[in-house]
């Protein structure tokens, strides 16, 4: 046995744990992960507007795969630390858990609390300058990631000191860098992700003006891509934004702020006549997509105040029972955003506020102020709209009940017509199990014939399944499809939902790749946003990939997953070869969906996961709601009604 003493025991100096597990740090190396690098100098610059110091970001995307965030803020600090003889701005960038957040002497609200972005995006970066104008100089400090004497790399030391470089009237902060290739899977950033992030911030940040320059997109005349956000309504604008190609019940949302000792409350809403909740929240600028304490002092409040002004207005008569929470969030879109200082958020997601003294706090100053608002005269005919909104939503939700109680009653009626749907796996671990949804009876039948039914099952949709976007539940469970879907999932749905009673780990759209199949994915997609959100959030749905070509030359074949790909394997063979296209599943025979699609060793899938809800909601609008214009506008915008001969036709004509 090999002996194990103090001496094995690694102590990693400075920024060398950041190199050796930078997943510890920003979640992954993938695009996600190099994103992170961006958005911790990004929310540094947001910390500073928060705080009421300055009022301008700019975000620059340079040719050479650098990025820089300029402010203009107070500037890092330039003088001496007192503890560590080296200047603010190295100390901030080179030292891991050191910053000015931990005490709320110099920022009252922050998103950045751990005290290590700055010097992880250092550490992660192949170089990085800082620029700080302080105190009417401007300062700079260089650092780079080099090998020491051993060959290992160090990440974020000092290149060229901190040096004056003269007098000026700026203030705030530059930052520019490179991120390493070496840690990262691509190193290319995406403007239009970017730029989703910049708005949001835009709406959160009211009158801050935050622009994107991208040098690698370029203008007809030849300039750069430039981007400018603003919004002097803020979130007020935000709603407006996220009801866009809706029907809203009134045209302006209702407005407040609000604030105690201890927190700061600032909060728009509107209602459409669509049948969805919508309430994005926010802490310090971080959205918080799973919630927390927050938001549930919110949603308490708003439930109290149209009952009570209901009642007081006399919408809601004496012999009626009050609503509840649900039938007043029926088709609300609002948007919550709290500044607090000492923030506590589950987990290192910092998707969910945890901090008990906010629901008290939120509810007491929505309660307030909202009651307020709805108390005015002129706010009658928003109440009474809101008031007739959540009766007709109560009535849906005991028709709903109703409906999900025959559905239950039905499950044993239900799971033996599905016998003959469902090819289940012989398997029990929910948790190594899968579920393929498949398009058409054909691609289902080579799909059951070539999967290892030890671990996959097969559910085969005959027939479109109903556009959920527009529809009440009750509605969703009288839809053939999507009950056989419920049924074969077994972890219910909408409220009811729970993910823990879900019989397979991964639930598999696999649909042809063609117009059809992609709207099958859509309306699937929406059906799980919608009713099943959870299985989204926690990363059980999949896309399955199927090959688009087959190319073979004597017993030589291979299998393209894109134009590209065929194009290398065409120049490998050389001339003599064979293609086909495949215009759907059912054109492969079971080994070859075997081999090329359901085989976890060579399969290729693409996880659904949701990066930003605000975005998402208003994509799904777009895509799957009733207003035709917004539709066609994004098409028009996004569609490539230009696009060349694929590979297949190309070569076809010279093999």
């Amino acid at each position: 046995m090999k002996e194990y003493n103090s001496k094995d025991i690694v102590v990693l100096e400075g920024l060398e744990a950041v190199r050796l597990r930078p997943g510890m740090y920003i979640g992954t190396t993938s695009s996600k992960g190099l994103h992170h690098l961006l958005w911790e100098i990004i929310d540094n610059s947001i910390d500073e507007i928060a705080n009421g110091f300055g009022n301008k970001i700019t975000v620059t995307l340079y040719k050479d795969g650098s990025v820089s965030v300029q402010d203009n803020g107070r500037g890092i600090p330039v003088d001496k630390h007192p503890q560590l003889g080296i200047s603010g701005v190295e100390v901030v960038f080179t030292q891991l858990h050191a910053g000015g957040k931990f005490n709320n002497d110099n920022y009252n609200f922050s998103g950045g609390l751990h005290g290590v972005g700055a010097s992880v995006t250092n550490a992660l970066s192949e170089w990085l300058e800082v620029i700080t104008n302080k105190n009417g100089k401007k300062y700079k400090i260089e650092f780079h990631s080099v090998p020491n004497s051993k060959g290992k790399i160090l990440g974020g030391t000092v290149k060229t000191p901190l040096r004056c470089l003269g007098s000026t009237t700026e203030t705030g902060t530059f930052v520019r860098f490179m991120p390493d290739a070496r840690i990262f899977e691509t190193t290319n950033f995406s403007g239009e992700v970017i730029a989703k992030r910049l708005k949001e911030y835009a709406f959160l940040n009211k009158g801050a003006t935050i622009e994107l320059i991208d040098e690698n997109m370029l203008n007809e005349d030849g300039s750069c891509l430039r981007r400018v956000y603003k919004y002097d309504g803020g979130i007020k604008d935000f709603v407006t934004y996220l009801n866009e190609g809706k029907n809203p019940l009134f045209a302006t949302p209702i407005y407040f702020e609000a604030k105690s000792d201890k927190v700061k409350v600032e909060c728009a809403i509107q209602y459409t006549d669509a049948y969805v909740e919508n309430i994005f929240s926010y802490v310090n600028n971080i959205s918080t997509s799973e919630g927390g304490t927050h938001e549930t002092g919110f949603k308490t409040a708003l439930t109290r105040v149209f009952n009570d002004a209901g009642r007081e207005a006399g919408f809601l008569k004496e012999k009626e029972a009050n609503l509840v929470g649900e039938d007043y969030r029926e088709g609300i879109t609002a948007v919550l955003s709290i500044k607090m200082k000492n923030v506590q958020f589950e987990g290192q997601t910092k998707t969910k506020l945890g901090n008990p003294e906010a629901k008290s706090e939120v509810e007491n100053l929505v309660y307030t102020h909202l009651l307020a608002i709805m108390e005015k005269a002129d706010s009658k005919k928003v109440l009474e709209a809101i008031i007739n909104k959540g009766k007709l939503a109560a009535h849906a939700r005991i028709a709903s009940k109703k409906a999900k109680e025959l559905t239950r009653a039905k499950n044993s009626l239900e799971a033996t017509a599905l016998i003959g749907k469902l090819s289940s796996c012989s398997g029990r671990d929910a948790k190594k199990n899968e579920l393929y949804i498949v398009e058409g009876d054909s691609a289902g039948g080579s799909a059951k014939m070539g999967r290892d039914r030890s671990f996959q099952a097969i559910l085969p949709l005959r027939g479109k399944p109903l556009n959920v976007e527009k529809k009440r539940l009750e509605q969703v469970l009288q839809n053939d499809e999507f009950r056989s879907i419920i049924t074969a999932l077994g972890a219910g749905i909408g409220d009811d939902f729970s993910v823990e009673d879900l019989k397979y780990d991964k639930v598999i759209i696999l649909a042809d790749a063609d117009q059809d199949g992609a709207h099958i994915r859509a309306i699937l997609l929406t059906f799980f946003y919608r009713y099943m959100k959870p299985l989204i959030l926690d990363g059980h749905v999949y896309i399955g990939v199927p090959p688009l070509y087959k190319i073979s030359k004597k017993n030589d074949v291979k299998y393209a997953y894109s134009d590209e790909q065929l194009r290398e394997y065409a120049d490998e063979f050389g001339k003599g070869y064979d293609i086909q296209r495949y215009k759907g599943l059912g054109e492969m025979n079971p080994e070859q969906l075997w081999e090329t699609t359901m085989d976890p060793k060579n399969r290729t899938m693409i996880r659904v996961s949701i990066d930003d809800a605000a975005e998402a909601e208003k994509l799904i609008t777009t895509l799957m709601g009733d207003d035709i214009e917004s539709r066609k506008i994004y098409i028009s915008e996004y569609a490539n009604f230009n696009k060349e001969p694929d590979e297949f036709d190309k070569l076809k004509k010279v093999k």
